[in-house]
């Protein structure tokens, strides 16, 4: 029977922290992901070199040993992916939830393979399922991705990467390395503050000596087969372009929230209704864990500071 105390929606570092408890305190869980393990980070770029040290991205006390004090994509991976298998974590892999609806005092939950019900849901789903679109034409040209991988790929290519976060600036370096020629195309004044404190100073001095060309309060108006359009303090200028990436951020799955009945902030920022302590959303059962919990304001909650609604949850689902 398909019958649990939890579900816990999405298998990455922070679902997989919320089945650590819920095993613990002898709860039947089992957790619901779309895609491999740790999805999320599966997909992240090839090289990717985490903010965090390592000790802030371990779970329930279980060292995570890596070559250095901030780890790379792959280490996490094999380190998450241990986890699950060395602690038997029931983890539904490739297992899209459809719909979560409560029917009396229990949820039933529908995926793409089976459904299940459950007294109590975890939503750890994260925001990296949604790309913010630039909204202009030319965007769904297959030279155009939102999500960036390996810098191979672009070498010796003209490359535009939209944005000036820590993926597109990451991104930036790489494939200039790798012999791209890369244009960045910014919103702002200047590199991202939030930008890796070891990173920020690099793309500087890249940007000027020349290396890599940057375009302050500028914005895309059109990409087309061969060329880029953007808008430029000194007005229109057309760029030679093989590839864009458009690296302007992600969101949560607001309908997916909404479709539960949890409601979301009025306001830009979307932030949907939970008790902090507890976590538990206005739909009395459904609870919030990790990124999720900051609506458009993504960079609030990390692996690092969202670990704990773990045990808060499972606390109040215990308690209750």
């Amino acid at each position: 029977m398909n019958e649990f105390d939890v579900v816990i929606v999405g298998g990455g570092p922070i679902g997989i922290a919320c089945a650590l408890e819920a095993k613990k305190k002898g709860l039947k869980y089992v957790i619901l992901e779309k895609g491999p393990i740790v999805n999320s980070l599966y997909n992240y770029p090839k090289n990717m070199q985490f903010f965090s040290t390592s000790e802030r991205l371990e779970l329930d006390d279980i060292p995570f040993i890596s070559t250095e004090a901030k780890p790379k994509k792959n280490e996490a991976l094999e380190y998450y992916r241990r986890i699950v298998t060395s602690n038997k974590i029931k983890i539904n892999l490739f297992e899209l939830v459809k719909s979560v609806s409560k029917k009396g005092n229990v949820f039933e939950i529908n995926t793409n393979k089976k459904s299940y019900t459950s007294k109590n849901v975890i939503i750890a789903t994260g925001f990296y399922d949604l790309p913010n679109n630039i909204n202009v034409p030319g965007e769904n040209l297959a030279k155009v991705s939102h999500y960036y991988d390996d810098p191979h790929y672009f070498a010796g290519q003209k490359l535009a990467i939209l944005g000036a976060s820590n993926s597109a600036i990451d991104a930036a370096l790489e494939c200039w390395r790798k012999g791209a020629e890369v244009s960045l195309i910014i919103r702002g004044s200047e590199i991202g503050q939030r930008v890796k404190y070891w990173v920020r100073p690099d793309i500087i001095n890249r940007i000027e000596e020349g290396s890599i060309t940057a375009y302050y309060n500028s914005s895309v108006v059109e990409i087309t087969d061969n060329n880029i359009i953007i808008d430029t303090p000194d007005g229109q200028l057309k760029l030679a372009n093989d590839f864009v990436l458009a690296l302007t951020g992600y969101t949560p799955n607001f309908n997916f929230l909404l479709e539960m009945g949890i409601t979301l902030s009025q306001d830009e920022k979307r932030l949907p209704t939970y008790n902090p302590d507890t976590m538990e959303t206005n739909v009395t059962g459904i609870y919030l864990a990790g990124v999720v919990c900051g609506g458009m304001e993504t960079h609030k909650w990390f692996i690092e500071n969202s670990r704990i609604h773990a045990k808060q949850i499972m606390k109040n689902i215990i308690q209750n």
